[in-house]
This record gives structure tokens, sequence and C-alpha cells, in this order.
């Protein structure tokens, strides 16, 4: 599994990291998580506010922190 946190590196993109790997951990799901601070890669997921999550090339948060429970539901196969 691929989790992208996007986000220049603010507190709510900081808590919205922990947040991932809390749930990650919880569930027990290995992914690979990774940090995109780049302003235009950002934008190419078409996210315009962060933080944001993407998991798997798809984008499933936008503009604020997530729910542990929310990121639970979408790591769940």
């Amino acid at each position: 599994m691929e989790v992208k946190i996007l986000g220049p590196g603010c507190p709510k993109c900081q808590q919205t990291e922990k947040v991932v790997k809390e749930a990650l951990q919880e569930a027990g799901v290995e992914a690979n998580v990774e940090k995109v601070k780049d302003t235009m890669e950002i934008a190419s997921y078409g996210v315009f506010g962060t933080p944001a999550v993407v998991i798997d090339g798809e984008v499933k948060s936008v503009g604020k922190i997530p729910k542990k429970e929310e990121v639970l539901q979408w790591i769940k196969k």
C-alpha cells in the first residue's frame, strides 16, 4: 500500500501523518508512507488545499485532518 501525505509540513500536516501512521499500526497494515512537500506534485493530484491524504493514487482527504476511524475505513481491503 502506498500512502502519501500532501502538504508543506505545517502542524496540520504533521498531525495528519500521525493519525495515518496510528491507523496503519492499529490495523496491522504494512504501507509505505511518504510526505510530499513539492507544490507542483501536490497540484498534480488536483489538490489545492492541504493537508491531503492519497492512498494507492486515490485522493481520500483534502484540507482537513482525517479522523482515525476514516483512515481505518480507507485502508481496509
